[in-house]
């Protein structure tokens, strides 16, 4: 039986949400593939999805396009097919409470408020599969829904393309190297100066 894997990023379909701060799971996910070089064109499980293999491994990338609040519809379907364990699953999304250019790795733990890993949890009915949260900030108060279906400014948009670029990295080791790796290697936050490739290589493509 393959050895398969399961990396999906989280967002809301449609051009009003591109490239808003709620979309960078969506924003990694596709840099991911990009540099994969695998072709986001399949449609199923209420997803559009693609594959490669890997060594031993067969990674599935998934963009769930059923909102935000149904993620976990299409990432269950996925897992119940392919008969993917939730400890193979890792899910890219971002995160009110780091701040911009940070990135968070875990195996497992609540939803911390999140509508998308919330629904994950209860369709998978675990929380024990790996997320990879990129930090988006907040605004204290008006760290609400219009905040996180809202574009960042400038400044914040370099830190998050750079951590963007950071998390396809760390999704890489988590297949090749495992969780406990990653983990190590890219729990940390992101500098203006640091990675001054990212903003350049994360144009407005998608």
């Amino acid at each position: 039986m393959d050895d398969i894997r399961l990396v999906a990023g989280l967002g809301n379909p449609g051009e009003e949400y591109r490239r808003t701060r709620h979309n960078v799971g969506f924003d990694a996910l596709d840099l991911l593939a990009d540099g994969l070089k695998v072709e986001m064109d399949r449609e199923k499980f209420g997803a559009s999805f693609g594959q490669i293999n890997i060594g031993s491994k067969k990674l599935i990338l998934l963009k769930p396009m059923l909102f935000m609040n149904n993620s976990g519809q299409s990432v269950s379907a996925v897992c119940n097919f392919y008969k993917i364990a939730p400890g193979d699953v890792l899910v890219l999304t971002d995160d009110l409470a780091l701040e911009p250019g940070t990135l968070r790795i875990r195996s497992g733990g609540s939803a911390g408020g999140h509508n998308g890993l919330a629904d994950i949890v209860e369709k998978l009915g675990t929380d024990q599969f790996g997320r990879l949260r990129i930090g988006i900030g907040s605004k204290g108060e008006f760290a609400g829904r219009d905040y996180v279906l809202s574009r960042p400014d400038k400044a914040e948009r370099e830190l998050i393309d750079k951590a963007i670029m950071e998390a396809t990295k760390a999704a890489m080791t988590w297949l090749t190297e495992g969780i406990a790796v990653a983990m190590n290697r890219f729990n940390k936050k992101i500098t203006p100066s640091e990675n001054g490739e990212g903003k350049e290589s994360l144009k407005d493509k998608n």
